[in-house]
């Protein structure tokens, strides 16, 4: 297993991230040219408001995958330069952004909330996987 190897559900994440904030835009500029509306009158606040589901869900998704996949991205960059990746932690890393994925798909879309509810609790037991064996290994217990 070579450390490069983590890089791959690494950029997986990052392109994740880019679909949501391209399909977020799709949904909010066919809502907006729908309504005939101009961004100079819309606030953030007002655009809020005035979305759908199937406009905010986006929007909300997006900011999701700002929150702890960041905490992937420091774990993967810190196993990367303490050299510790392994196949365990490749592996920990793809059933992440697996179920990240599928996340954001049924956010996105039908966001039925047991569902995603249980697609996030597995994304985040492995981040947290991640998290706690670098810290048992970083602290030799």
């Amino acid at each position: 297993m070579t450390q490069e190897a983590i890089f791959s559900p690494f950029f997986a994440t990052v392109l994740l991230t880019f679909l949501v904030w391209v399909y977020m835009y799709i949904r909010r500029i066919h809502f907006m040219t729908s309504r005939k509306m101009s961004p100079q009158e819309l606030s953030p606040n007002t655009l809020a408001q005035l979305s759908p589901p199937g406009v905010s869900n986006p929007s909300d998704n997006l900011k999701n995958l700002f929150e702890l996949p960041v905490l992937f991205y420091a774990l993967v960059l810190y196993l990367f330069v303490t050299k510790q990746v392994d196949t365990v932690y490749v592996n920990a890393a793809w059933v992440f952004v697996g179920f990240r994925a599928l996340h954001s798909a049924v956010h996105c879309t039908f966001n039925l909330i047991i569902l995603r509810f249980y697609l996030y609790l597995f994304s985040t037991s492995a981040v947290w996987f991640i998290a706690i064996r670098a810290a048992l290994i970083h602290f030799s217990l």
